[in-house]
């Protein structure tokens, strides 16, 4: 190209920056139908149209240029997205439209919560039935009644024909009842008695129950939960006698008549489940966020902080205390994004956003093995192309994956 080319070009370029910040949607559509690789050219500091039209709030410049396919993760050379600059401005009605999804879902709307992996509630819990023998009795030797079978809470799956590959399938979410039974039995002796030779039970189960579809997800992990809890409580905590299951398996009761276990409530007698706070730090300039990584990670994987919610301890307090024990990084504000069940065995995980507050690093190596301040186009680049960068995100079915999307303003559903 020559200089008198190029001059032309970057005249061009300035010329449909300029209509974008003015709002001038006439002119900008002139200049990319002679032009359309004009959509997504960056002037000053790396700003793109959509970013100078967001600025300056012409919210019907930004439809125009996202319905013709502009690059809304453009990040300019302060790291922020044309997300961020809506946010920053004041400009709710075009925060809202870049962070709708194909589908027209809203990024964060109440109409369209967020909804993580493990948490689709496709059964009817029934728990007013749980005390009624006999419906329960009735039900179990019912034909139509599901049996979810476990072997060392591996849950038998069968190999689908999908031409996509091999996933796992519980059953059709369709049957009216369904329970969980946990063997005992070797699990090649299980299978030998089943009529399906497609059936198999996991070896690796922490990673396969993420191959399953997101209805199936949600019920393996209600009743691996559940049947986890029986495995470790076959004994009364407070008296060590033996328990009986009672109520379909939501709550076991000590078999000592005189122990104080049966006399009130008591959490020790139902299902339990374990608070955990996950969080993903961001720094003060916001652009920036940080992550860390244990020494059972894949390579160059890192993920968000996570820890136990310790006894009388607050959500908010709970993730700073965490995020400084590990990473010596101290937090301030601390905010709510949502949750996710996680059956392994038992877990709840909270996931926040914390803006810090210091940015020096002290690793607890006992805790993870190193954590880094990540710029907000490396995670970018991360999650969209994938496993070539030096920087692995954790998969989308983790509520750490989400909490980065939430971040950098992207809907869970792209």
């Amino acid at each position: 190209m020559t200089s008198l080319q190029m001059s032309a070009q970057e005249e061009m370029v300035e010329k449909f920056l300029d209509a974008a910040a003015r709002g001038d949607l006439s002119q900008l559509s002139a200049l990319l139908s002679h032009s359309p690789s004009l959509l997504n050219q960056t002037g000053y500091s790396g700003w793109t149209a959509l970013m100078l039209a967001t600025r300056n709030g012409h919210h019907h410049v930004a439809e125009k240029l996202l319905s013709l396919g502009c690059n809304k993760l453009c990040t300019n050379s302060s790291s922020q997205t044309a997300y961020d600059i809506a946010k920053f401005w004041g400009h709710g009605h075009i925060a809202r439209l870049l962070s709708r999804a194909d589908d027209g879902t809203l990024h964060g709307s109440t109409l369209h919560p967020q909804e993580n992996y493990f948490s689709r509630e496709t059964l009817d819990r029934l728990s007013g039935k749980r005390s009624d023998a006999g419906w329960l009795e009735a039900k179990q030797r019912d034909p139509d009644t599901v049996y979810l079978l476990f072997s060392n809470l591996s849950p038998m799956a069968t190999v689908t024909k999908d031409t996509s590959g091999d996933g796992m399938e519980p059953g059709t979410p369709d049957t009216p009842v369904w329970f969980a039974i946990n063997a005992d039995e070797d699990a090649a002796e299980l299978l030998k008695r089943c009529e399906d030779n497609g059936c198999f039970f996991p070896k690796t189960p922490n990673r396969d129950l993420l191959r399953l579809d997101e209805e199936e997800a949600g019920v393996v992990a209600q009743a691996r939960s559940v049947l986890a809890w029986h495995s470790r409580y076959s004994f009364c905590p407070t008296c060590g006698s033996p328990t009986s299951l009672q109520e379909g398996g939501h709550k076991r009761s000590c078999l000592n008549p005189e122990c104080r276990s049966l006399k009130g409530v008591h959490n020790t007698c139902y299902p339990r489940v374990d608070p955990v706070v996950i969080m993903l730090v961001i720094h003060p300039d916001g652009n920036q966020c940080l992550l860390g990584r244990k020494s059972i990670f894949p390579a160059r994987m890192f993920s968000c902080l996570a820890g136990f919610v310790e006894p009388g301890e607050t959500i908010e307090e709970a993730v700073r205390r965490e995020v400084e024990e590990e990473s010596g990084v101290k937090v301030g504000p601390v905010q709510y994004v949502s949750c996710q069940p996680w059956p392994m065995p038992s877990s709840l995980m909270i996931g926040c956003h914390a803006i810090a507050t210091s940015t020096d690093i002290k690793v607890d190596e006992d805790e993870i093995e190193d954590a880094r301040w990540f710029p907000r186009q490396q995670v970018v680049d991360s999650m969209f192309r994938g496993a070539h960068q030096t920087l692995v995100i954790p998969p989308r079915q983790t509520i750490a994956h989400q909490l980065i999307r939430h971040w950098i303003g992207i809907n869970s559903n792209l």
